[in-house]
């Protein structure tokens, strides 16, 4: 179980490392249609996430290094994860649905939650 749980938080450590930084550096613009102004306040917020997105990776790394030592805090990270997940379900149910990938990764954050949960339960 352990080792499961450690494979887990590694693959959720890689996306919040791959992902904080591909969004940390390509900032609110690269989201915008071309043309439009340089959107200052969305921009600093945007970067701002991504940095705690991208942070987060470094408190996973140090969670599946220690992972035999630890036990209330992963059930805190799986609930992040989890929430996630819920976060592109409220943006599905305001906005609308966005394309296959999206819908993808929302069920894929969702149940990579829940197994974080229920592997640090059941171990």
């Amino acid at each position: 179980m352990a080792i499961s749980l450690q494979i887990l938080l590694g693959l959720v450590a890689a996306i919040c490392f791959l992902g904080g930084a591909n969004i940390l550096l390509k900032g609110a613009k690269s989201f915008l249609p071309e043309g439009t102004p340089p959107q200052i306040v969305l921009d600093n917020i945007i970067r701002f996430l991504s940095g705690i997105y991208f942070g987060m990776g470094f408190l996973l790394v140090w969670v599946v290094v220690h992972v035999s030592g630890i036990n209330d805090l992963i059930y805190f990270l799986g609930i992040v994860v989890a929430f996630s997940g819920l976060g592109r379900l409220y943006s599905r149910i305001k906005v609308g649905k966005g394309n296959t990938y999206l819908t993808f990764i929302m069920y894929f954050e969702l149940a990579l939650g829940l197994a974080i949960i229920l592997l640090q339960y059941f171990r």
